[in-house]
């Protein structure tokens, strides 16, 4: 046992044991929590050194006329000895009251806000091991998105949808966000009664159950201890479709078919993981497509992952989104950072399982060209961020761009190769089992490596450079790159058409969309009009909907101020939320100067409403900053 490890269980059992035996019974499943100094989070006012939640029970309603949620959450508390009140999150909620299990009136105060970070909600405890808290969260609620009916697929019901990660899940519901303060939950939710609700826990009564007139209550529990970003929702006109013996897919009906088609793999990739890093250990692996606003890719939310329907092409392209959300039940979901300077340990880990799921499936070609393509992002994070050298570049800390999914995820590939894949699988499989429903820190995972793999070889220490990964600018010089012979034959391609090829003459019939990904990307910024009228004559680059292609297509138009192509760019905009296709979109019209921050404000003002609050927030501030 590390003495990372050692010394969190003591903690766990320290805090149990103050609570009592009957608190001692039910808390020996507690997840620990560390005690390290690197351990502290910044972004929770929760001192759950002192005093920890360890479950949450909500009993909720959403009302889609008011657009707020509101009920009770109901917390299991535990305390140190002589520790009398317990200090929670909370992010514009509108608190009531708060009681103890008995109804008997608890003292509190609201603190100030803090910007994102919210409040700091101190509930004297008097004795009390459960508190339950009487609130609403409003329209306002950061983390949840109301749509109108004309935002979804069906065009005639309303949907709700949260999204938690980072910090927004204090919005509408108070406990302590932390990931390093793991809780198991469970939930009644009363919707209207001609939607389904869905959570990411088990889902107990499928169907619902009568709520009163015109409602229907969903119930919902999830055993395992999870970092409280992972609590999600979903509310609207949802069908579902089973896809294997535990995977399924919910989304509205007029998507059924197409997302079921798309998912069709699901289970095997569920199968191919298990082989590679141990047992599933969530029960199902449903999936929930949503409307186009979703901002991400994809939210790994346990048993529910959420994913953005822009994955959809019909030919299984961009299954690696699938892939990546599925790889969180072992990175991210099962060992989870303790802090969020600590957060490339979820996205770098995953990123590499992902790939190692999508070679399993797809064969090692395709997965080759997707570590290519992702070597690719990593070098333009680099030079974006300013080079090498600048600090967002590090793994631990504020890593900028993408850095957290990709230089992690090469230096996994990087620890791969020099350690030889058999021992380095051995090693990752031990590892997510001796830190199951943990949280971890950089400092602790690298004592652990050491501990299991290095074990005092000063030779392999030198060669694995564990360090200047973890804590430096850059890359080391041992980084490993993976090239592409398919990648490099569009590279062909790119230096054909630059040269006066007509892009009718380009093999480009059969190229994926990574190819496609690799071909846009790598042409110049600086093309004439007549090479990029040329380019969407030959390939309706315009009308393409696969959003992958269709983005890169719109950041090679903006960079050339190729207006033919500022229909497309506006509907595009206007009509999907997804964060890693709109944002460098606004970011290249603000590069155009006067031309491009006006259209950047026009398109916004249209496209708002339609985009998440977290989303719209960040673009909003970065269309007010003053130009450079």
């Amino acid at each position: 046992m590390s003495r990372f490890t050692r010394r969190t269980l003591l903690l766990g059992s320290a805090l149990a044991i103050a609570a009592g035996p009957a608190a001692w019974a039910q808390a020996r499943h507690v997840a620990p929590i560390l005690t390290t100094p690197d351990a502290v989070d910044e972004r929770s006012y929760a001192r759950p050194r002192d005093a920890r939640v360890t479950h949450v029970h909500l009993d909720l309603e959403a009302d889609f006329a008011a657009r707020t949620i509101g009920g009770t959450a109901t917390l299991d508390v535990l305390a140190r000895p002589g520790v009398d009140e317990i200090v929670l999150d909370a992010l514009d909620l509108k608190v009531d009251r708060v009681t103890d299990a008995a109804g008997r009136p608890l003292q509190w105060t609201m603190g100030a806000k803090d910007g994102d970070k919210g409040s700091p909600l101190t509930i004297r405890l008097g004795g009390a091991r459960k508190v339950v808290i009487a609130y609403a969260a409003g329209e306002g609620a950061t983390a949840l998105q109301w749509l109108p009916p004309e935002l979804t697929a069906s065009k005639t019901k309303p949907f709700l949808y949260s999204q938690g990660q980072a910090i927004l899940n204090r919005s509408w519901f108070p406990t302590q966000d932390s990931p390093g303060v793991r809780q198991t939950w469970s939930a009644r939710l009363v919707v209207p009664a001609d939607m389904v609700a869905v959570m990411s826990a088990e889902r107990l009564t499928p169907k619902g159950e009568p709520a009163g007139a015109g409602k229907r209550a969903f119930r919902f529990r999830m055993d395992h201890p999870v970092p409280t970003y992972l609590v999600a929702l979903g509310v609207g006109d949802l069908a579902f479709r089973p896809l294997g013996k535990r995977t399924g897919v919910y989304t509205e009906p007029a998507m059924l078919d197409r997302a079921a088609h798309e998912l069709a793999d699901t289970e095997k990739m569920v199968e191919a993981a298990e082989r590679l890093y141990g047992p599933y250990r969530w029960g199902r692996y449903d999936v929930l497509v949503l409307p186009p606003a979703f901002p991400y890719g994809g939210m790994e939310n346990a048993t529910l992952t959420f994913l953005t329907p822009t994955f959809i092409t019909g030919d299984r392209a961009n299954v690696s989104l699938v892939a990546h959300e599925l790889a969180h039940s072992w990175s991210g979901n099962l060992v989870t950072n303790a802090t969020w300077p600590d957060v490339w340990l979820n996205e770098g880990f995953t990123s590499y399982v992902e790939n190692r799921i999508m070679e399993a499936i797809y064969g090692r070609e395709r997965a080759v060209m997707e570590a290519d393509l992702a070597w690719d992002t990593l070098q333009s994070d680099i030079r974006e961020l300013g080079g090498p050298a600048d600090p967002r570049t590090k793994l631990y800390g504020e890593p900028g761009g993408q850095i957290d999914y990709f230089k992690g995820e090469t230096f996994l590939r990087t620890l791969e190769t020099l350690l030889g894949r058999e021992r380095w699988d051995a090693y990752l499989r031990g590892y997510f089992d001796r830190h199951a429903f943990q949280p971890q820190t950089t400092a602790g995972f690298l004592a652990d490596l050491r501990r299991e793999v290095v074990k005092g070889d000063p030779a392999l220490e030198a060669k694995l450079q564990l360090d200047a990964w973890a804590y430096q600018a850059g890359l080391p010089a041992n980084a490993v790159h993976l090239r592409s012979e398919r990648l490099e034959a569009v590279d062909r391609s790119v230096k054909a058409f630059t040269g006066g090829a007509a892009a009718a003459s380009l093999p480009a019939k059969a190229w994926t969309t990574q190819e496609w990904q690799r071909f846009l990307n790598n042409l110049p910024r600086k093309l004439t009009p007549a090479q990029l009228a040329d380019l969407d004559r030959a390939f309706g680059l315009s009308a393409s909907t696969n959003g992958y292609v269709r983005s890169a297509w719109l950041e090679l138009a903006i960079a050339n101020r190729y207006e033919p192509a500022l229909p497309s760019l506006r509907q595009f905009l206007t009509t999907v939320g997804r964060g890693l296709f709109v944002n460098p979109l606004y970011t290249g019209l603000l590069r155009q100067g006067d031309w491009g921050r006006a259209l950047a404000r026009q398109y916004f003002a249209e496209a708002r409403a339609t985009y998440h609050p977290s989303l719209a927030e960040g673009i909003a501030r970065r269309l007010a900053a003053p130009q450079a």
